[in-house]
């Protein structure tokens, strides 16, 4: 996921942009750009890119029962 070659464009992860902070990305091309807006010279850089996050687990409140031949334990 992270090396696709279909990604959408973005100063975010572009070689030729520096982040400034959150919101801006420097792009030597084209100056201060916010960072989810891209240009013509868009050259993809993947060590930029950070995945999302996978998601937690909440755990389960429900009881869960295991029946076995001789007894029956409760997680």
């Amino acid at each position: 996921m992270l090396f696709r070659k279909d990604i959408e464009p973005c100063c975010a992860y572009c070689a030729r942009g520096t982040r400034l902070n959150d919101a801006y990305v420097c792009c030597l091309p084209k100056g201060v750009m916010p960072r989810y807006e891209s240009c013509k010279k868009f050259d993809y850089d993947p060590l930029k890119r950070e995945p999302e996050r996978p998601r937690k687990i909440k755990p389960s409140t429900e009881l869960i029962e295991l029946e076995t031949d001789s007894d029956t334990f409760v997680l």
